[in-house]
């Protein structure tokens, strides 16, 4: 992939506009049926195709949080760490609330009851057929 084509799919993963980043990717090009039918040409060409495939799952991966995030979220909530809106404390409602799913996470809250018996059976009387007969 040339410098050129790299710079189309740069500008295409920023506005998803074919036309428009064939046009900035390629300023000698008037047309816009001409960067049509290029961008055309260009997003059928597999290692394209790969590189923007990559990029935009690259984004997704920075833009979406781990457990980690949530977990340090969560832990600073419930610590007051984190201020409203107003720069006010958090509520102790949603600290919490914050304890709470934290709890859950680690299964703090798991009722574990003990059933482990140590009952023998005993047999009274075997049932034999009909006795009456």
């Amino acid at each position: 992939m040339n410098e050129r084509q790299k710079a189309f799919a740069d500008y295409y993963i920023e506005t998803t506009n074919g036309a428009d980043s064939y046009k900035r990717a390629y300023p000698s090009c008037k047309t816009d049926s001409a960067a049509r039918t290029g961008a055309s040409k260009l997003l059928t060409n597999p290692n394209i195709q790969a590189y923007i495939k990559e990029r935009m799952e690259s984004k997704e991966r920075e833009r979406i949080a781990t457990q980690d995030d949530i977990l340090t979220f969560l832990t600073d909530v419930m610590n007051g760490k984190v201020k409203d809106q107003l720069g006010l404390e958090t509520p102790v409602k949603e600290r919490n609330k914050a304890a709470e799913l934290l709890g859950k996470r680690y299964a703090l809250w798991v009722d574990r009851q003990d059933i482990n018996t140590t009952v023998t059976p005993v047999f009274v009387d075997d049932i034999t057929g009909d006795e009456d007969a």
